[in-house]
């Protein structure tokens, strides 16, 4: 298996290249890390591959707040300059600015 270098960083604010969510990244696993029934759930058509990088997420869309874990490949830079409201992130983050959030000193991913 061979593993990239991850294209985003913690604070970063990244949107779906799919499905309408966005959210700010606050851990990146080199490659997949989570269940094959997990990976198997997504459809055929649209499953990623497992040599990518994958992040976690507070996610967003316009009715709720979550976590979401999400392949490289489906993961785009969000430009509308709009702040998330994901509740978690103010304990994590401050900011944003310039496009990211700046993780708090003393916390750590």
């Amino acid at each position: 298996m061979t593993q990239r270098n991850a294209r985003f960083k913690i604070g970063d604010i990244v949107r779906h290249r799919i499905y309408p969510f966005r959210g700010v990244v606050f851990d990146v696993d080199p490659a997949f890390a989570n269940t094959e029934e997990w990976l198997q759930s997504i459809p055929a058509d649209i499953r990623p591959h497992r040599d990518q990088p994958f992040y976690h997420l507070l996610a967003e869309n316009t009715e709720t707040t979550y976590v979401a874990y999400v392949s490289e490949q489906n993961l785009l830079p969000d430009a509308s300059g709009r702040p998330c409201r994901h509740p978690m992130i103010r304990d994590l983050f401050d900011g944003p600015e310039h496009g990211a959030y700046r993780l708090k000193a003393g916390r750590a991913n």
